[in-house]
């Protein structure tokens, strides 16, 4: 089941990860090479977090999940707000969501970021 320290494990393996609290002392933010790619209030009982997508895929996910909302105070095209708490929702597809976002993040960056980030362990 995913809970706040799984989530925060799960995104700290990842490749170029780090963590900061760049808004206020609730809201972790894990950044890949700087860059956000997903936020979760530490201090709410049930999980959720913002994470970015493919807007092409956006309508088919809030469609098919109730717990899948417009990203909260993000561009709502591009940031989902997934309730992961309810259990309403498969740890597989939780988990692809967190990779995605990941890789969506990812593309956006230059050449040199990339490399630089290919390069690391």
């Amino acid at each position: 089941m995913l809970n706040h320290e799984t989530l925060r494990s799960y995104c700290l393996n990842k490749k170029g990860v780090t963590e900061d609290f760049p808004f206020d002392e609730d809201t972790l933010v894990f950044k890949v090479m700087g860059k956000m790619f997903l936020l979760t209030g530490i201090n709410n009982t049930v999980l959720h977090f913002n994470a970015k997508m493919d807007p092409e895929l956006i309508p088919q996910y809030r469609d098919k999940y109730a717990d899948i909302q417009p990203g909260y105070h993000m561009h709502k095209d591009h940031w989902n707000t997934i309730i992961a708490g309810n259990n309403k929702i498969p740890q597989k597809e939780l988990l692809w969501m967190i990779d995605h976002s990941y890789e969506q993040v990812i593309k956006g960056l230059s050449k040199k970021e990339r490399d630089t980030l290919a390069k690391m362990k």
